[in-house]
């Protein structure tokens, strides 16, 4: 088992590990057990305490506050990947998450978009770009994530031909199949894919792997899969379809 690993195992075994504690047991300085927690911090299976960190339950969903900063430059990179492949003037529908809403916050630079979203977050950070038409569903407000999920959610994505639809997801298993925590966020999704001209799939490689109940849709089903990185095997393999169209937003946005 390596370090990391065996970190891993410990606070998973312990709830929690500090950074004293670590070095002690596996004879490292405390700089590279700090290094380690970084790590297994950006990746989600960690989460930050003064000192230390602590466990994150691989099936539970992570507090929007913790994921609006998790690999942050990352879906920033993502972001700026997906405004180069929307022109002036399309229609845009957008899904609830973090990264869409950093893709927004690069949309904002465009002109005349008319955007349909049922995430808030992703409305506001529009609401400012020239001649931007934004278009959200009724009902009541999911907090603190700032999304809808309703019915007239699902009816408003299929009311309008996008240009472009734009979907984050919640997890991505071994077999592609894409995942989410409720099943009435799988539906929003996929009303998103079907009633779009092309559609976007934006993940960080943290989300290879994450587990989570709900699934539908496939990692092939996108015209455009936009990534910070690959992921590591097994996951790996998994790109070995998307010849084409995969973009790796940190490679310079280099399409491979």
């Amino acid at each position: 088992m390596d370090r990391r690993a065996h970190i891993l195992d410990l606070a998973r075994r312990e709830g929690r590990v500090t950074v004293d504690g670590l070095a002690a047991a596996l004879g490292v300085s405390a700089h590279t057990i700090r290094r380690d927690l970084n790590t297994l911090c950006d990746e989600a299976r960690l989460r930050r305490l003064h000192g230390g960190a602590e466990y994150i339950e691989a099936r539970a969903n992570i507090p929007y506050q913790a994921r609006a900063v998790l690999n942050y430059g990352a879906k920033l990179a993502i972001g700026r990947a997906v405004a180069a492949l929307v022109p002036d003037g399309a229609t845009v529908a957008l899904s609830i998450g973090t990264t869409p809403a950093l893709v927004a916050g690069a949309l904002a630079r465009r002109r005349g978009l008319t955007v349909v979203t049922n995430n808030l977050n992703a409305a506001i950070a529009l609401s400012e770009a020239e001649g931007a038409r934004i278009v959200i569903p009724g009902g009541e407000l999911r907090l603190p994530d700032r999304d809808l999920l309703t019915p007239e959610t699902t009816a408003l994505f299929a009311a309008y031909r996008a240009d472009f639809g734009i979907y984050g997801v919640g997890g991505i298993d071994a077999d592609g199949s894409l995942l989410d925590f409720h099943e009435a966020e799988v539906r929003a999704r996929e009303a998103i894919r079907a009633n779009a001209r092309q559609v976007i799939l934006v993940a960080d490689h943290t989300k290879f792997g994450r587990r989570a109940a709900a699934v539908g849709g496939h990692l092939a089903d996108a015209d455009h899969v936009v990534l910070d990185r690959p992921p590591e095997a097994p996951h790996a393999a998994l790109l070995g379809d998307l010849r084409g169209r995969l973009v790796l937003a940190e490679a310079e946005d280099a399409r491979v």
